[in-house]
């Protein structure tokens, strides 16, 4: 009986706790009374703890020192890891940067490899040919040109840096649009331009960029600065060394420009064709109105509107025919002048009385003004 009398009072308090907020300030107070309870029995566990801390042998704490150590350098590890992606991603913002200014698509690679050969200038990237990538495909970085691909593979492509001496590009100043030939020393810190005539205007500084000529690399690509300028008055031509823009010794994320294929006449058909679709979506009722030949067409118009106006106007100047005559050809123009609407006079009267001054101009100027 008491069980059952205890059972029924604890189903009562919990319908009446979970529907109602009568107990919610006994079970508040409760909590505090609980939480001394809660306290007394975990007080074992912490004094236990204490006196193992307290007696602790000396190989576990010099094991545990050793686990913080390695732990430490792991920690350590990854900073350094994170600190290189960092410099990653800030590479890789600079690529975005330069490929926003190039106008054909380009694909992002990365180098993976470099020829042993001292003599020669070759990398090899992770781009092949199951990607695209063609023969003689220009290759730069986030600061200019760096080579064109000369070997391919299915998954890899090798590439010829321009500092190779088995390499030329055709460039031009960008100050004055003087044209030269850029050719590999062997440096990669240097290039030369050959056969300069010793009076052309080039100097120190000069920005030195691709030209376009040979149809292997697009036109306006950075090259080269120019680095110094020699003048020989016994030689026919000056030497002229300059620096490659791009980091050919350390980038190690490349562009890959796909050109546009398309011919100068396909890319004059393909402008002229989005022109008129532009001026047809938004500039083909502008045109008509500008025009202000279709004169015929504008009185019948000024003649429908106002049609007591055109009679009035021809007694002032009976040669004027020509904004008569479509006048007359209209309906509403056939009407008789008595017919005129003479409920709003004041609308009317100022248009025919104003250009009554001039009369050689009054019928040009009426209409235009009218319409």
């Amino acid at each position: 009986m008491r069980l059952l009398v205890l059972v029924v009072l604890s189903v009562a308090l919990m319908v009446v706790d979970a529907r109602f907020t009568l107990l919610k300030p006994v079970r508040s107070q409760m909590s505090l009374v609980l939480m001394q309870s809660y306290w007394i029995t975990d007080l074992p566990q912490r004094l236990w703890q204490g006196v193992a801390s307290q007696f602790g042998s000396r190989t576990e704490l010099v094991a545990e020192n050793e686990k913080l150590k390695t732990e430490n350098l792991l920690l350590q590890g990854r900073m350094q890891k994170l600190a290189a992606l960092t410099e990653q991603n800030v590479r890789l913002r600079e690529l975005l940067n330069s490929s926003a200014l190039v106008n054909e698509k380009v694909e992002v690679a990365e180098l993976i490899g470099m020829d042993p050969n001292p003599f020669t200038h070759r990398i090899i990237i992770n781009k092949g040919e199951r990607d695209g990538v063609v023969l003689g495909q220009p290759v730069l970085d986030a600061r200019g040109l760096m080579g064109q691909v000369v070997e391919l593979m299915p998954y890899t492509s090798r590439v010829l840096l321009l500092t190779d001496t088995t390499h030329s590009i055709p460039v031009q100043v960008n100050r004055n649009g003087l044209r030269a030939i850029a050719s590999g020393t062997g440096n990669p810190e240097r290039l030369e331009l050959r056969h300069v005539a010793d009076t052309a205007d080039i100097k120190e500084g000069d920005l030195l960029v691709s030209s376009g000529l040979g149809q292997r690399f697009p036109a306006g690509y950075p090259v080269a600065t120019v680095k110094e300028v020699i003048h020989d008055s016994g030689q026919p031509f000056a030497i002229v060394r300059a620096v490659p823009t791009a980091a050919l010794n350390r980038s190690r994320y490349l562009l890959l420009v796909f050109s546009d294929t398309r011919t100068p006449e396909e890319r004059a058909n393909d402008a002229a064709q989005a022109q008129e679709n532009l001026d047809a979506q938004g500039g083909g009722p502008i045109i008509p109105a500008t025009v202000p030949k279709p004169a015929a067409v504008i009185a019948p118009a000024a003649a429908a509107a106002v049609p007591a106006t055109a009679p009035a106007a021809t007694p002032a100047k009976p040669a004027a025919t020509t904004p008569v005559k479509p006048a007359a050809a209209h309906p509403a123009a056939a009407k008789p002048p008595a017919t005129a609407p003479a409920a709003k006079p004041p609308a009317t009267q100022p248009a025919v009385v104003k250009p009554a001054a001039k009369p050689p101009v009054s019928a040009p100027a009426t209409t235009g003004g009218r319409e």
